[in-house]
Parts: C-alpha cells; sequence; structure tokens
C-alpha cells in the first residue's frame, strides 16, 4: 500500500499551491482521458466513412469490412460474443426490387448484425443499438442525382455507431445493475431489415430487456440542440431526462416510439425506447456526408449524457412500457407531394424551419431559402413537423398553392407549383 508522504509546510499559502497542483493534476487526466475518447470516436468514423468501404451498403464487400472492424473493436474492449451459436454475427437475408427498363426483378441479399455482450450476471439487459450500413454507390434512398458516387454516410451512421463503441468503453466500469447488450444493425437504410430480423430472432429473450437506446445521426450537432424520441414509452423518461444538468446540450423531447430508425423494431415489442439524433442536414443521403464535417466535441456530448441517462436508471426495477399516440404507423399523414426542402427537426419555434433546399423542386423555384420558416400552405396554418406534413397532405402533384414563411422577422408569401 502507498504510503502517504509527509509535507512540511512553511506557510499556508504553500499549503494551498500544494492543494490547487493537485487539482490541476486530476482536471489534466480528465481532459487526458476525454481527448482520448474524442480521438477514438474521431478514428472510428473516419474508418467507417472512408472510401475504402465504399459507403457501407447492406450485403456487399464494404458492409463485410465493416462489420469486421466493428468485431475487432468489440473483442477488443472484451465483449462477449452474442451473435448466432455464439458468433459476433446474426446474418439474415432480404430482398430487394431492382428497376430493369420497364420490369422490375427480385434480387436476394445477405446481411450480418454484429452483437456483444457485457455480462453482469444481472436480471435486466439494457440494448444499445446503432445501423452501420449506408447507401453504397447511391441507392434509391439517395437524394443525389448527379451520378453514381460513394455515399460515405459519415453523419448516416458510423457517427452513431462509433458513439455505441464509446459506451461499451464507459459502461464495462460502471453501472453494473444490468447487462448490456450491444447490436450494430445492419440493412437499416432497406427498411429496418437488421433490428426486425433481431427481434423476431432474438440472441437473449427479450423479457428481460428494460429498454433499448438507439444512435442514428448524432453526429452534426449544432447549437449545442438533441432530439430525443420516444420519451412517451415509459413513464420515467421526462423526469430521469429532465432531471440531467448538463449545460452544453438544449434536449427537445418527442414522445413517438414510431420513427424511420432501429428502436422502431424494438417499441413494437413493447420495449420502451429513446433514440437519439442531433439533426438533419444538406448532405443527408448525399455524397457530401464526409467525416471532416463530423462535430467529434458534440458526439462525445451525446455519449456523456447517455451515460447519465443509464445511471440514474441503475438501481431501478425493469421499466414500464407505454404506448405513444402515433404507435399505429397508419395514423401517420400520408403525402403525395413534397417541397423539396430538408426540415430543421431540431427547430423549436412555431412553423417548420428549412435546413435545406433540394435542387429543382418546388421551394427552390418558387423561391424559398435555408433558413425561411414555413407558417401557413394555402388555407392551412403550420405550427409543427406534424401540421406540416399534415398540411402537405392536402394537395396532390399539379396544385398551386401559397407559401407563407417568416424571413428575417418579415412574413412573405411566394407561389408554390407541385
Amino acid at each position: 500500500m502507498p504510503i502517504k508522504p509527509k509535507i512540511m509546510h512553511k506557510s499556508n499559502k504553500n499549503l494551498w499551491l500544494i492543494v490547487l497542483t493537485g487539482f490541476i493534476f486530476i482536471a489534466c487526466g480528465r481532459d487526458a482521458g476525454k481527448k482520448r475518447m474524442v480521438d477514438q470516436i474521431k478514428n472510428d468514423v473516419y474508418y467507417l466513412a472512408g472510401d475504402q468501404l465504399e459507403g457501407r451498403e447492406a450485403g456487399t464487400e464494404g458492409e463485410t469490412w465493416a462489420a469486421k472492424y466493428i468485431i475487432n473493436r468489440f473483442r477488443q474492449m472484451g465483449l462477449a460474443p452474442m451473435g448466432t451459436g455464439g458468433s459476433w454475427m446474426q446474418e439474415f437475408d432480404f430482398t430487394v426490387r431492382k428497376k430493369t427498363g420497364d420490369d422490375s426483378i427480385a434480387q436476394k441479399f445477405k446481411s450480418k448484425n454484429v452483437i456483444g455482450l457485457i455480462n453482469n450476471k444481472a436480471a435486466n439487459i439494457v440494448v444499445i443499438g446503432a445501423h452501420y450500413d449506408h447507401l453504397g454507390y447511391g441507392d434509391d434512398n439517395s437524394l443525389y442525382r448527379e451520378g453514381k458516387e460513394i455515399h460515405n454516410g459519415a453523419d448516416d451512421n458510423a457517427s452513431g455507431t462509433a458513439v455505441m463503441m464509446l459506451l461499451v468503453e464507459i459502461l464495462k466500469k460502471r453501472n453494473k445493475n444490468n447487462n448490456y447488450l450491444f447490436i450494430a444493425f445492419s440493412g437499416e437504410e432497406k427498411g429496418l431489415y437488421g433490428s426486425n430480423y433481431f427481434v423476431k430472432n432474438p440472441t437473449i429473450d427479450l423479457k428481460n430487456v428494460t429498454y433499448m437506446i438507439n444512435l442514428d445521426m448524432v453526429g452534426r450537432m449544432k447549437d449545442s440542440a438533441l432530439v430525443i424520441y420516444g420519451t412517451g414509452t415509459s413513464p420515467v423518461w421526462n423526469d430521469v431526462i429532465d432531471s440531467i444538468k448538463h449545460k452544453n446540450i438544449l434536449i427537445k423531447k418527442s414522445e413517438s416510439g414510431v420513427g424511420p430508425s432501429d428502436h422502431t423494431s424494438f417499441y413494437l415489442q413493447d420495449i420502451p425506447v429513446l433514440h437519439f439524433f442531433t439533426g438533419q442536414h444538406e448532405d443527408y443521403h448525399k455524397p457530401s456526408d464526409d467525416a471532416d464535417k463530423i462535430n467529434y466535441e458534440g458526439m462525445y456530448q451525446v455519449a456523456g449524457l447517455i451515460d447519465s441517462i443509464i445511471t440514474r436508471l441503475n438501481d431501478k426495477p425493469k421499466l414500464k412500457f407505454t404506448r405513444t399516440r402515433d404507435q399505429d404507423s397508419r395514423q401517420s399523414p400520408k403525402f403525395s407531394v413534397t417541397l423539396g426542402v430538408v426540415p430543421d427537426y431540431i427547430f423549436d419555434g412555431k412553423g417548420m424551419r428549412i435546413d435545406g433546399i433540394s435542387p429543382d423542386k418546388p421551394a427552390e423555384k418558387a423561391g424559398l431559402q435555408k433558413g425561411d420558416i414555413v407558417i401557413q400552405l394555402g388555407e392551412i396554418p403550420v405550427n409543427d413537423m406534424m401540421s406540416y406534413m399534415e398540411a402537405l397532405g392536402k394537395f396532390h402533384k399539379g396544385d398551386t398553392t401559397t407559401a407563407t414563411i417568416v424571413r428575417n422577422g418579415k412574413s412573405m408569401n411566394f407561389n408554390i407549383q407541385f
């Protein structure tokens, strides 16, 4: 056991200097640990979003190399493999219809989830997931219209995968009252194939899952804003999130447990979920979603917030599940036209703020700009994203209407041709 050194104090001033030096040493240690973690998530994103993986499309060689990288990271951090038959992977098949002229043919592909476990011999399991696949050279979901080019998907979703792996390191050392199952899903971009396959063919007993955390697009934090979806899926979520005084993050909450990401598969199995998202941007589903545009400090902060949530629930029993109002996807607004804009999902004011404009679409042709806030379409008020989608559902291709927007504090009208 180390012997505490004796210190001869010449004055109270010297004592203060010694104490201050100790605090500086501790602070430096913390800064070094943070820098190492930020550097690691940066390394993970740069590899997963590198050209050598050719966009990590499900069923391709690039996806396979991404899976091998994640397996290696899981193994290095001491996880136990929890895929099929005790392996790291859970393979599944999916079918995609490819257009061939005026016809289409069904093509079958093989893909794989990567699964690892922190086994604390606890009764309950927390699932932490992120999809690692993306669009390859651009599939039908691409918003790029200038030919084939690698879609690296740094934010979507190398960012979520990197934060998931950082949480492995964090949770190996603390919060031992739950087991933690980490799943890197594939096939998300094709239709939540990987997560849907897992919940129907689980490698653990789903009855023991207390909640699921999903990380999808957490790499573009701006204005310190973060959206957390799923807060209505358990009675505890709002109180837990509100109890965390995180000075560096402005949190916007959404109750819905249904959305276009992998948490939906777990919600539909009556499991409480949270989905973390730092917002849409102009590079979404385009080749320009690259690693040099990522906010790595923001990703570190997201991981810290999730760690705080898990810590507050460490001593709690299995969470109660509640359904949210839009639990039936058929209740979601249906629409056949679009303005051709990227909404700012972080915006918390009245209306729908535009975060990006797609070329040669109705919004651009009408003269709308990034930053404009749409407050009315025709006679229909737009108060938020839901009312915006409901308003779009009233129009059809060929219709014309007036968009009322706020720009720099001034109300303006623009003629829209759908």
